[in-house]
């Protein structure tokens, strides 16, 4: 492990249900609070810090869409929950670590956050302002793994992280199948041709097109983000093309 930072620019992809912790729906003031912390340390070694946060602890169109709701509005509410988290983020960042912290939404919302312009999200960044992007990629039918690895690739990150409840990629779901074995490094055809259910196929198909690095890990355990961008790559499974 380098003592200076393996990465200028990073890409943290959050779940909305991270955001929940031990609560069954919503936003838990300890979770963000401690993500807050966790990526003002990253900023302080001197790493420019963009999030995507996803909308699943508030709203999810597609079960509504499959019971009958039209599925560009389901998806449309699930674009507002997404703001509804980023603002929830900027705040905890704010107020529990003393960095400034942006929130640009891809679709038009000008009384509580920015439009998303890339050349001044990278100037945020330069600033050592945190960006949280909001709504997605503003269309329907694309996820927010999709809306990361967009913006991911707009900013020109180094390294794209997705937050999960397990420390990596695995052959099998290691909660279901207790033989399952975690992968150290695995590439994005790998990837796609096992159906590791890594992010959805349109993610991952562009972070390979872009050379876009993945790395995906375990968000509750402390430090850990500190370590991956420090270059210990003990922590988690590395995807690349």
């Amino acid at each position: 492990m380098s003592a200076q930072p393996a990465y200028k620019r990073i890409l943290l992809k959050l779940s909305g249900e991270a955001l929940m912790g031990e609560l069954g729906f919503g936003i838990s003031p300890p979770v963000t609070s401690f993500l807050a912390n966790e990526i003002k340390a990253v900023v302080e070694a001197g790493v420019q810090v963009a999030l995507v946060v996803g909308g699943g602890n508030i709203f999810r169109g597609e079960p509504l869409a499959k019971a009958g709701m039209d599925r560009i509005t389901g998806d449309q509410m699930g674009m507002l929950a997404t703001v509804i988290n980023a603002l929830a983020l900027q705040d905890a960042i704010e107020r529990s670590t003393g960095l400034q912290a942006r929130v640009q939404s891809a679709i038009r919302i000008n009384e509580v956050c920015e439009d998303f312009i890339r050349r001044k999200a990278v100037r945020h960044l330069e600033k050592g302002r945190v960006v949280v992007f909001a709504a997605g990629t503003g269309n329907p039918f694309f996820t927010t793994d999709s809306a990361a690895a967009l913006r991911a690739i707009e900013i020109g990150a180094d390294l794209m992280l997705k937050a999960t409840k397990v420390d990596g990629i695995y052959t099998a779901d290691p909660k279901k199948d207790p033989a399952a074995t975690r992968y150290d490094t695995v590439t994005y055809d790998e990837a796609l041709s096992r159906r590791l259910g890594v992010m959805d196929q349109t993610a991952m198909v562009l972070c390979r097109d872009n050379k876009m690095k993945l790395c995906v890990y375990d968000m509750d355990r402390p430090g850990a983000l500190m370590k991956i961008v420090m270059g210990d790559r003990s922590f988690g499974t590395y995807v690349d093309a």
